[in-house]
């Protein structure tokens, strides 16, 4: 037997049994409300996942709520950085708009009124949230917003991934975060629907731990056989014909830390995979939990990232930035209430992070308010066809030197950045249906002049809807 095998067996042995196989709606779950389980991971790219075609990496739970719902292969977040992202999914608004990022006073209570935790939990929803919220607060909304509360953090040394748990012994924050996902669903009751939130730290590296990424030390064994594919774009391709400021920028400053060395990408990669691999496995103690409690058969799973990573393309890491591997993202829905011909299916159309609380609104009942800026996909998973959305703006506005601000629009061909703070302004332009690994700048190019212009005004029509120019400290 090759390792492979025996690590599936030894890590997933009743993974088979971990969903329910009911084809339709069932009893009275189609006129209850459903409770709904938002699972949320940290800087997952949207192609490491089984389920994506990665033929690598193990995520056998994950994989099977692709199986019993909907996948959605063209996620997106509009702004890659997780504390501006994460205050996007909670309030349903552009950076712009909710004015939240690292640095910026925290998140006031009236602010939090309007989050989709506050309005589940206002409808009549038991409300739980576990792990990483990501965004500071006001240190009242937290009783506001959730009717049980437990954050846990992993993403440096002052905030390790190994700590001591409640009951003394020490863990890995993401089995941590496992515990105290089955906790809540252990102590909710078939008379109440509820809305469990669990954000996940992993994948994201301890920044400042030599060894980045700090997995479960009993996932060790797990991919010591194989070899991660390099980058698409290595660094020796490409990173010479990028602009100076992106070549000196934190994405190429990290980019040291983790991928300067084929021996130290494929360390790196390992570390990244069992952190997946690791959320994994507490999908599937979530999954089994609500089996085994009788939940399955009216709660709605939806899977995610909160947004992307760089893993070397262009000779860069990290995020910020609005290439491909940094703003997209995975995102599954399994609703155990549609019929057997609405599972397994993968929707095109383009999504976006704020598209999950609308969705989640809109599955428990409840009207979606007009500033919240996403839609819900319950339509898509439907099998409707509605018209949808075509395009979409990028923002980056996180005051660092070595973090250069940008705004954007991407289509579903066409890809338009410009970093508006430099002098003069620098613009790319891609055509990703020919070029999918953004190689070609054709800014330059007076072939793609017309749609240089057309994509320039309609970034600036996207802007205007939601704030206007950058202000500093906006």
């Amino acid at each position: 037997m090759s390792l492979r095998s025996l690590d599936r067996r030894q890590f997933f042995g009743a993974a088979s049994a971990l969903l329910p196989a009911a084809a339709s709606v069932r009893g009275q779950s189609a006129s209850r409300r459903p409770n709904i389980v938002f699972l949320m991971t940290d800087n997952h790219r949207w192609d490491l996942l089984g389920c994506a075609g990665n033929e690598i990496i193990q995520t056998p739970n994950i994989d099977r709520l692709a199986e019993r719902g909907t996948r959605f292969a063209n996620s997106f977040c509009t702004t890659s950085i997780c504390a501006a992202t994460r205050a996007s999914i909670l309030t349903g608004e552009f950076r712009r708009e909710h004015g939240y990022t690292f640095t910026m006073p925290a998140m006031s209570v009236q602010r939090m009124d309007r989050s989709y935790p506050t309005l589940l939990k206002q409808s009549g929803y038991r409300t739980g949230f576990v792990g990483k919220l990501g965004v500071e607060v006001d240190p009242r909304a937290p009783e506001r917003m959730f009717d049980f509360y437990r954050p846990r953090i992993a993403s440096s040394t002052r905030n390790p991934y190994y700590r001591e748990a409640d009951d003394g012994t020490v863990k890995h924050v993401t089995t941590i975060n496992g515990d105290d996902a089955v906790e809540f669903i252990r102590t909710s009751s078939q008379d109440q629907p509820f809305c469990l939130s669990v954000s996940f730290s992993a994948p994201h590296p301890e920044d400042d731990h030599i060894d980045q990424y700090i997995f479960d030390k009993e996932l060790r064994a797990l991919y010591e056989r194989d070899v991660i594919p390099p980058p698409p774009i290595q660094e020796h391709e490409h990173f010479h014909r990028l602009p100076g400021f992106i070549q000196v920028s934190m994405s190429r400053q990290r980019w040291f830390r983790r991928f300067d060395t084929p021996e130290k990408y494929q360390r790196m990669m390992k570390g990244m995979y069992r952190l997946i691999t690791g959320v994994d496995r507490q999908v599937g103690r979530v999954v089994a939990e609500l089996e085994r409690r009788g939940f399955d058969d009216n709660t709605v799973v939806v899977f995610t990232g909160d947004n992307g990573i760089m893993i070397g393309e262009h000779g860069l890491t990290g995020i910020w930035l609005m290439y491909e591997g940094s703003i997209r993202k995975p995102l599954i829905i399994a609703d155990p209430r549609l019929s057997e011909s609405h599972h397994g299916v993968t929707a095109e159309q383009m999504t976006l992070s704020f598209d999950c609380p609308a969705t989640m609104l809109d599955l428990a009942g409840v009207p979606i308010p007009e500033q919240m800026r996403g839609r819900s996909l319950v339509p898509l998973m439907r099998g409707e066809a509605p018209d949808w959305r075509e395009d979409f703006f990028y923002e980056h506005l996180y005051e660092r030197e070595t973090i250069p601000k940008s705004e954007g629009v991407r289509t579903e061909r066409f890809k338009y950045v410009r970093y508006f703070e430099r002098n003069p302004v620098y613009e790319q332009l891609f055509d990703l249906a020919a070029d999918p690994n953004e190689i070609t700048n054709l800014a330059g190019d007076p072939k793609h002049g017309a749609t240089l212009l057309a994509l320039r005004a309609r970034c600036d029509e996207l802007r205007d809807s939601v704030g206007g120019p950058y202000v500093r400290g906006m």
